[in-house]
């Protein structure tokens, strides 16, 4: 009897280490999966490092900054980053136009922007 009783302990330690890793690995998955179009920082975050560019995002005809070309070309090396953070709800919320705001990096004169590039309902220029 004896015998039986310490199987089914180490059948509980078991189970109890093999619940505990499935626990572990669901974690990692979230935390894997909550990382975005812009990695470890959220859309939203990164939004508001392009406020050099609220006037030329409004207007397609407003002279883009040095600093707003500056970061846009940051972004612009993860181009999906980009897209989602033009799409946001924070942008949105500032009075962004996706439709102006996406032809910055062309106004920027950067060469290696991502030309033809889906961007939602766009297609950067």
């Amino acid at each position: 009897m004896h015998c039986r009783e310490r199987e089914k302990r180490e059948m509980e330690a078991s189970m109890k280490c093999l619940c505990f890793f499935g626990l572990i690995l669901i974690v990692g998955v979230a935390v894997i999966d909550a990382a975005g179009e812009c990695g470890k920082s959220s859309t939203e975050n990164e939004a508001y490092k392009l406020a050099p560019c609220m006037s030329a995002a409004q207007d397609g005809n407003a002279v883009v900054s040095d600093k707003c070309c500056l970061q846009v070309k940051r972004m612009g090396q993860n181009p999906s980053c980009l897209c989602a953070v033009l799409l946001s709800n924070t942008a949105k919320s500032a009075g962004v136009k996706p439709d102006v705001a996406i032809t910055i990096p062309k106004r920027c004169n950067l060469a290696d922007r991502p030309v033809g590039l889906k961007c939602g309902a766009y297609t950067l220029p």
